[in-house]
């Protein structure tokens, strides 16, 4: 295992390359073992904090036959064999960001009763998630929503649309922009992501 030294611009131009191969070469060559390293170093930290012995995941693309991806990932999650259907964590790109997640995607089984959770629970959840953290309805786009400017009535839109519409997700986490320094510090970065799913552990718990 390649050991993680932070992001490079270059990384973020991968992005901007034309064709679905070149696109996914560069995407394998540079970007994928830089997250799996990233993902394999904090699986030992999530699974003591979350008491489930994560997995790292790296985003394989494999279903692409055309357009290539603008964004990827790694995920970690309780299961050897995949993550789409569990509650997970990312790590990912896009051409202008990075972001580090909880992820309760599409695939999820349990996305009702956690929203039905989430909404009992609807005052903890926004003390647990702090000001500068952000929020995402679709891990297929880069819009995110921040965290100050999600109120009582806003939460509960987005968790009955989770609760009630098939293709719903919730998202939370950080971005940081490509330009952040922090990216390009490896042990810095991790540490970032380290104290960020701790932050989130109690939205993990909550899928339980």
């Amino acid at each position: 295992m390649s050991e993680f030294n932070g992001f490079t611009q270059q990384d973020f131009d991968v992005f901007s390359i034309d064709g679905l191969e070149d696109r996914m070469e560069a995407l394998r060559g540079n970007i994928s073992p830089k997250l799996e390293a990233v993902a394999t170093e904090l699986a030992p930290d999530l699974t003591a904090m979350t008491g489930d012995e994560m997995f790292a995941h790296v985003a394989k693309h494999a279903r692409r036959t055309t357009n290539p991806p603008n964004d990827t990932w790694a995920a970690l999650a309780a299961n050897k064999r995949g993550y789409k259907k569990l509650p997970h964590f990312q790590i990912g790109m896009w051409g202008t960001h990075v972001f580090v997640w909880f992820a309760v995607i599409y695939e999820s089984p349990i996305k009702e009763d956690f929203a039905k959770t989430l909404l009992k629970n609807q005052e903890e959840v926004q003390s647990i998630v702090p000001d500068e953290f952000v929020w995402s309805l679709d891990h297929t786009k880069p819009d995110t929503i921040p965290h100050n400017e999600v109120d009582d009535e806003k939460l509960t839109q987005m968790l009955d649309r989770l609760k009630t519409v098939k293709k719903a997700e919730l998202l939370c986490g950080i971005t940081l922009d490509r330009d952040d320094e922090r990216l390009q510090d490896g042990q810095r970065f991790i540490d970032l992501c380290r104290n960020t799913f701790e932050t989130l552990l109690p939205l993990y718990r909550y899928t339980k």
